[in-house]
């Protein structure tokens, strides 16, 4: 088959388009969920529009969990006074005592919640591996998800850009 001048151009015009629609398309909104604490203290994602939240989905038993924590903590401690927040929703098959421990001897300064029956993995794309985080932005959409280890590079440079 032989690739035309012309054909080359019909397929970069075409894969501009669909470019330019996937920039154009609303982000989806975050589920209305309300986590509850270790402590037992309610929040609802819809009470902290107006700061960027991160939703984290981990397990005490997910290597990958235990390695990004630090770089949580950090960037947490960076950001909390400029509007960012983050929820880490332990999985419904983590034992709430292991998720204690763990919260009591890394000092985590945020949140921590239980998603004891599953209802928030379900509610946010039926979450099943961990780490798997979302970032929601100032208006409650859903400005990225990453299945994996956050990059703390790139999640610094969004956090930058959307908290100026």
């Amino acid at each position: 088959m032989k690739i035309t001048k012309s054909l080359l151009i019909a397929v970069a015009i075409l894969a501009l388009v669909g470019a330019l629609a996937y920039a154009l398309t609303d982000k989806p909104g975050a589920p209305a969920a309300t986590f509850t604490t270790l402590e037992g203290k309610p929040i609802a994602l819809d009470e902290l529009r107006g700061n960027v939240v991160l939703v984290n989905f981990w397990a005490t038993s997910c290597p990958g969990c235990i390695k990004e924590m630090p770089g949580m903590v950090e960037t947490y401690n960076q950001y909390k006074d400029r509007g960012f927040e983050i929820v880490a929703v332990a999985m419904h098959y983590d034992p709430p005592n292991y998720v204690a421990n763990f919260v009591r001897t890394r000092q985590l300064p945020f949140p921590v919640a239980l998603d004891v029956d599953g209802e928030h993995a379900r509610a946010f794309g039926n979450v099943q591996l961990t780490p798997t985080s979302f970032i929601i932005g100032k208006d409650g959409r859903i400005l990225e998800q990453k299945l994996g280890e956050l990059d703390f590079v790139k999640l610094k440079a969004l956090l930058d850009k959307e908290l100026s």
